[in-house]
């Protein structure tokens, strides 16, 4: 099971729990955690990565064991903790402004 946290205005849309669990089948990475995510929270397709493109959105940031991954590609596997479930992916509203 791999975690996924989410940041509050995505999980009142999805009407869940700040952290939740989900099956990826294969490799873990971006694309497949995010399939797996908007399968099981239809509502969430489109808010965190473009639903055309599959690009991320540019507000939205990930993060895991501590590193920024949000330029990495969709297909480059997770670190291996998040993949076993021992470290969560972190979806991080980005702060704009100033």
């Amino acid at each position: 099971m791999v975690r996924v946290v989410l940041p509050h205005n995505l999980t009142t849309l999805a009407v869940t729990t700040k952290e939740v669990q989900l099956e990826v089948a294969g490799e873990v990475t971006q694309r497949t955690v995010l399939d797996a995510l908007e399968a099981r929270y239809p509502a969430l397709r489109g808010t965190i990565r473009d639903s055309r493109t599959g690009v991320r959105r540019p507000l939205l940031r990930f993060f895991a064991c501590e590193e920024d991954l949000s330029d990495e590609p969709p297909d480059a596997q997770l670190p291996e903790a998040v993949a076993e479930g021992r470290e969560p992916l972190l979806i991080v509203g980005a702060m704009a402004g100033g």
